[in-house]
């Protein structure tokens, strides 16, 4: 199984990242992949970009470094309607969207109330990945969250930096390989993603590609092997 996509990358302009988009191509081509995503946080998140950053990404060049660079947002899950932090007319000029919860838009509450708010973000079309579900920060019923992603057609991202030990939102591995049998289970397509912060992160899934492994699921589930693959399931959700 070869990862030539990473679709969760973040540049200085998340506030808290430290790498331009140039430096995080620069380390994506010299590893191999030939795609990569700029995933900046939404205007919610203390430091975020401002809204005026994501309107203008039409100015960058579509390759960088022989690397095709994708415009896109991570996105806060802003309440428990699933209400989030860029409009939809922004969100669906973007090649994808990624939702995410995150303690200060939307501080941790019960199990149901933290279920509800991703069920209502993957409802909106303009969502196309849900960001790290099962971390450690919010409690959540993992089946009815990938029920949910199967009746949207919405891909669950297993995260690198959720594995990570000294990572603020590490909770162990058992939520995520629970997350892939579900997933498994119901036919629903994940991404690994490094959600790297620093251009030498950029491509780091090691540990996220090696619970995806034990999971046995088809190579056709794990999109981002493939450009075609995660496009297509693009296309599906937007309903294009």
């Amino acid at each position: 199984m070869n990862f030539i996509l990473d679709l969760h990358i973040h540049t200085v302009a998340s506030g808290h990242a430290y790498s331009t988009i140039s430096e995080n191509a620069a380390h994506a081509a010299a590893i191999g992949l030939t795609h990569i995503a700029i995933t900046d946080h939404g205007p919610e998140m203390p430091g975020g970009a401002h809204l005026y950053a994501f309107l203008n990404q039409v100015c960058l060049p579509d390759y960088m470094h022989g690397v095709r660079v994708l415009k896109s947002a991570e996105v806060n899950i802003l309440d428990h309607d699933g209400n989030l932090d860029l409009p939809d007319n922004v969100l669906h000029r973007m090649d994808f969207a990624i939702a995410s919860l995150h303690r200060k838009p939307c501080p941790p509450a019960s199990k149901d109330a933290n279920t509800q708010a991703m069920i209502k973000a993957m409802e909106n079309p303009a969502v196309s990945i849900l960001g790290h579900p099962g971390d450690g920060f919010f409690d959540i019923d993992l089946e009815a969250v990938v029920a949910a992603a199967a009746r949207t057609l919405t891909i669950i991202e297993i995260n690198n930096q959720s594995l990570n030990p000294r990572s603020a939102r590490y909770n162990g591995d058992a939520p995520q390989k629970r997350l892939l049998e579900l997933c498994k289970e119901y036919s629903v397509p994940i991404i690994a993603s490094s959600d790297a912060h620093f251009c030498t992160l950029v491509g780091e899934m090691t540990q996220a590609k090696a619970l995806i492994e034990a999971a046995n699921l088809p190579e056709s589930q794990i999109l981002n092997t493939s450009a075609d693959l995660f496009f297509k399931a693009v296309r599906l959700k937007r309903g294009k």
